[in-house]
């Protein structure tokens, strides 16, 4: 008897998992949903996350994909998991400007308060980038207008700062 006889997996080619799990990451970031779908059915784990702690979802979500950011979370992707820099998701999709991810997102359980470690919110980042559709989302799904980051700083201010006018507007309008 030979080693491959006891072994029949030796006779398979060996397989370069740094390499596969780059193609998931890139499935993410093209927004394949089918076959981001069946690779987690296969058992890849729909919290997979790559050198900088982004998961499938943060590079879906970063990169405008509604349809695959629906398909990870209801696979059991989790919508408030953060990467190493400590950003969700949520604020991944406010910093693009992706409006249908935001949705999709919050629809499934995204947490609308999930903070950066600086106190940093979605809301926040939208404002700063004078994104008024996705003021008017976050508002509406109940982020607080009030809210201050570890500086101090609230969404308004952070408007201000950039000289985002029309979320300063909005937000100020509100009494933020």
């Amino acid at each position: 008897m030979t080693d491959q006889a006891d072994n029949p997996s030796s006779s398979q080619p060996a397989v370069d998992l740094q390499a596969l799990a780059q193609e998931v990451f890139d499935l993410a970031r093209r927004g394949d949903a089918t076959m981001l779908a069946a690779v987690i059915e296969k058992g890849v784990p729909p919290n997979l996350r790559n050198e900088r702690g982004d998961s499938l979802l943060m590079l879906a979500s970063y990169h405008g994909h509604a349809d695959a950011v629906r398909t990870l979370v209801d696979l059991g992707a989790d919508p408030n998991l953060r990467n190493d820099a400590g950003q969700t998701p949520l604020a991944g999709a406010a910093f693009k400007g992706f409006d249908k991810v935001i949705e999709t997102l919050l629809a499934r359980g995204a947490d609308v308060e999930g903070a950066s470690p600086d106190g940093r919110t979605a809301l926040m980042i939208a404002a700063m980038f004078n994104r008024t559709a996705i003021v008017d989302l976050l508002l509406a799904h109940g982020a607080d207008p009030h809210a201050r980051d570890a500086n101090g700083v609230s969404a308004a201010d952070a408007a201000a700062r950039m000289g985002a006018g029309d979320t300063q507007a909005r937000l100020k309008a509100l009494g933020a």
